[in-house]
């Protein structure tokens, strides 16, 4: 049997680009730690960093192009679905509709000379931190001369439904962000974060959707094009299943 180069190819992308999330990306250990927040070097402005995704869909996440202002297919389909005015149709939509996370580049103490990395939290740790943020008695916490550290503690979850916990206090002593110049210059070596989530075209999420919304249809149709002599029944049935989306998308 010929070795299929194409899928070893994807395979080995694939490999590739989920190693260079983990070296990027900082999650807390259990237990306590510190970090602290750096000036995002290709938006000095603003260190958070609010991203949109599609979680679990066909078993992927998918960064929504929402992120950045630009049209999603997923989310104008769950904004059609809700206009029907059908129940499970609106509880159909909430299934579809991206959920943030915000990123905002970190030194990890103790671990420096890894340079800057990206820690991503969810709302509570978010709305915490603007507060801080906008006290007047904290100011700006990263900033690298006077800035502060945080203090982040993150406890699992113990057991079935039960969640994983993360608690953060700012340091009250500023601090500057490192007396080695090498850390300090590191901090201008900073990866943008569409080089760490890649953001789908259009039509990427659109055939996302189309296997989420039919499984079925697409598995069949991988089994047509492999057992299909002349290559056709299989594309059909992906035509068909095109076909029927596009109906329903602009009904």
């Amino acid at each position: 049997m010929a070795i299929d180069m194409d899928a070893i190819r994807k395979k080995l992308q694939s490999l590739q680009s989920k190693t260079g999330q983990q070296n990027n990306l900082w999650k807390p250990e259990p237990g306590k730690q510190q970090v602290r927040i750096v000036p995002y070097q290709h938006d000095k402005d603003n260190p958070f960093i609010e991203l949109y995704f599609h979680y679990g869909l066909n078993g992927k996440n998918y960064l929504s192009p929402i992120s950045f202002g630009r049209q999603d297919p997923i989310v104008e389909f769950a904004e059609k679905l809700k206009a029907t005015g059908n129940s499970d149709d609106w509880k159909l939509s909430r299934k579809l509709e991206p959920k943030m996370r915000t990123y905002v580049p970190v030194l990890v103490r103790g671990e420096e000379s890894e340079g800057v990395k990206f820690w991503g939290f969810g709302k509570q740790v978010y709305q915490e931190l603007l507060g801080f943020i906008s006290d007047p008695d904290y100011g700006d916490i990263s900033d690298p001369v006077n800035g502060r550290d945080i203090a982040v503690e993150f406890t699992p979850a113990e057991g079935a439904g039960q969640f994983p916990k993360t608690t953060i206090r700012v340091k009250p002593n500023q601090t500057k962000v490192s007396e080695d110049k090498n850390v300090v210059s590191s901090l201008t070596n900073q990866k943008v974060i569409t080089d760490i989530f890649k953001e789908p075209s259009y039509d990427d999420l659109t055939a996302a959707l189309q296997v989420w919304l039919n499984p079925e249809d697409s598995e069949e149709a991988e089994s047509g094009k492999a057992e299909a002599t002349n290559g056709t029944e299989g594309t059909k049935k992906v035509d068909d299943v095109s076909a029927a989306f596009e109906e329903l998308f602009n009904k």
